[in-house]
């Protein structure tokens, strides 16, 4: 967890996101026909964040904005580094080395 003292300040706030499973997947389907019950679930807890969200006071959004950030940034170089491990970036990177070598790249 990137930033522990601030995900426990975070918990109360945090906490009112979350749903149980149980109570979710009990409410009709009336908004989405041919979806999946996990799908209508996602939708959901979704737009409960949305509302918790959007009911949260300056100072516990500012909390939330900067949670996020880490959290975000945390999936996104996860992301990347699963990405290079399975060779999805080869082929650009092959690109760059390929310009670089023909004196297509300036320095920054």
């Amino acid at each position: 967890m990137p930033n522990k003292a601030l995900h426990d300040g975070l918990a109360p706030a945090l906490a009112r996101f979350r749903q149980p499973v149980s109570a979710a997947l009990a409410q009709p389907d009336r908004r989405c026909y041919g979806a999946t019950r996990l799908e209508v679930f996602s939708m959901s807890n979704v737009e409960t964040i949305e509302r918790q969200v959007e009911s949260l006071s300056a100072s516990e959004l500012a909390a939330f904005r900067r949670w996020f950030r880490e959290f975000d940034a945390a999936a996104w170089d996860r992301q990347i580094e699963e990405d290079v491990k399975a060779g999805k970036l080869d082929r650009l990177a092959d690109a760059a080395l390929q310009a670089f070598k023909a004196g297509k790249c300036t320095e920054l």
